[in-house]
């Protein structure tokens, strides 16, 4: 697929989750991708807000995606992995929760880095609907060394409520590409 329409696919998909740009704090007005973020858990891809049961994500996925056109081969990159549906998409209290935070990445085929926050599998509750997960890559700017005290603790009260736009912006990171799921209980029936 080309970047082009990967970016149209997207936009789309990002308009019906209610997630288009500008109306999510982190998803900048005019956002369009610069590469494309791919995420598997497994042998299953996600793709656009494809479904996913907490059983399928238990385990951190594979990350890849290719080199933008206009940067060099050292750049690097942060994925952040949160929901904007905690505790529930009904009553988000807790949105943004941190599922996983991982800096340093480069382009690759199974992109590799320091994970800052430990991945936590999505755990949707049984009476809920299903969340929209987000994947989001940013560039990091040239320099940036975080930390794990620079994101937060690992306990679910550290997690949940997490300022990502402001904590993206504090650190001089820019949106590059964004895939996103929809995550359910394994008993959840349509």
């Amino acid at each position: 697929m080309s970047l082009q329409t990967h970016t149209e696919a997207l936009s789309s998909s990002l308009a019906q989750a209610g997630l288009s740009p500008g109306s999510a704090p982190l998803i900048p007005d005019g956002f369009k991708p610069t590469t494309e973020l791919g995420i598997a858990f497994g042998e299953k891809v996600v793709s656009l807000g494809n479904l996913f049961r907490v059983s399928e994500v238990k385990t951190s996925p594979i990350i890849s995606f290719a080199k933008e056109e206009s940067t060099s081969e050292s750049q690097t990159y942060t994925l952040l992995f949160i929901d904007p549906d905690a505790p529930t998409p009904d009553d988000p209290k807790f949105a943004y929760w941190r599922h996983w935070v991982v800096s340093g990445l480069k382009p690759s085929e199974n992109a590799e880095g320091k994970i800052l926050t430990e991945y936590l599998g999505p755990g949707p509750k049984e009476d809920s609907r299903p969340h929209r997960y987000l994947f989001l890559l940013f560039r990091e700017p040239e320099g940036l060394a975080l930390t794990k005290e620079d994101v937060g603790g690992e306990e679910f009260v550290q997690r949940r409520s997490f300022e990502a736009a402001e904590w993206t912006a504090k650190h001089g990171l820019t949106l590059v590409a964004i895939n996103w799921m929809l995550g359910a209980w394994d008993g959840w029936k349509e």
